[in-house]
């Protein structure tokens, strides 16, 4: 998640949350609680899941919230993980999206491993 800040100007935070709410990891400034954005991120996932499925949009990818100040952006990591990423008000939403898809792949597969894992223990 660091090489994602290096990578994207505007980055703030970013935290990685089980589909539940749980906080896996953080990489988030003094100002923000972690475990509560971990909570919200996966509050506003699953609600966006349930709307895509419902509408019959597909499987949900991300979704960006818009603020004041910046945004924030929601992104699935398969079915049990997601990846919340906090930018500023100059934060290019296009490059993030664009940069974020390999963090994504590798996160999925590191999870992915720590799975297989665990089965075979």
């Amino acid at each position: 998640m660091r090489g994602l800040r290096e990578q994207v100007a505007g980055i703030t935070d970013t935290a990685l949350a089980a589909a539940d709410g749980l906080l896996i990891a953080a990489d988030t400034g003094d100002g923000i609680d972690a475990e509560g954005l971990a909570a919200l991120a996966a509050a506003g996932l699953g609600l966006a899941r349930r709307t895509t499925q419902a509408t019959g949009r597909g499987t949900l990818r991300r979704t960006v919230a818009y603020g004041t100040h910046g945004c924030a952006a929601f992104y699935a990591v398969g079915d049990t993980t997601l990846m919340v990423v906090l930018g500023d008000e100059g934060i290019d939403v296009d490059r993030l999206h664009q940069h974020t898809q390999p963090a994504l792949r590798r996160i999925g597969s590191l999870l992915t491993e720590g799975e297989s894992s665990k089965e075979r223990a």
